[in-house]
């Protein structure tokens, strides 16, 4: 599939410059429905099942899940869509169960370096109280 960074040779390595640089070249020409459209393609993609509610995946939940098992590319790709600040906020709000272990250290080190913003060591996880069962 043609995607408009492979069609400029914009790929993996070939995007780092413009993602280190706060993504503003890449991040000024896309606009709000162009992020929208990258995360409804790559939700479709990432997030295979139904819901259990039957009601669409929140947003948040759907980023997770890209940064959770999104190839190199399409993670440039949304870093780029929609900037490293919203890719800190979506790990703050994060549930249990949305990152493994291994996703979560490498988003955290990717963004706390990239942001100076400090992120919490561990993914979240479900906690449960004994004496409540």
């Amino acid at each position: 599939m043609s995607t408009p960074y492979r069609e400029r040779g914009w790929t993996g390595a070939a995007l780092w410059p413009w993602i280190r640089a706060g993504g503003s070249a890449i991040l000024a020409a896309m606009s709000d429905n162009a992020a929208q459209s990258l995360i409804d393609e790559l939700g479709r993609r990432y997030l295979w099942w139904r819901p259990v509610d039957g009601l669409p995946f929140c947003e948040d939940r759907v980023v997770a899940q890209i940064m959770n098992l999104g190839t190199y590319d399409d993670i440039l790709k949304l870093e780029a869509a929609l900037g490293r600040p919203h890719l800190v906020d979506i790990m703050r709000r994060a549930e249990p169960g949305w990152f493994s272990d291994r996703s979560w250290e490498f988003w955290r080190g990717r963004l706390s370096f990239a942001t100076g913003e400090a992120l919490p060591e561990t993914a979240p996880r479900r906690a449960f109280d004994v004496a409540s069962l």
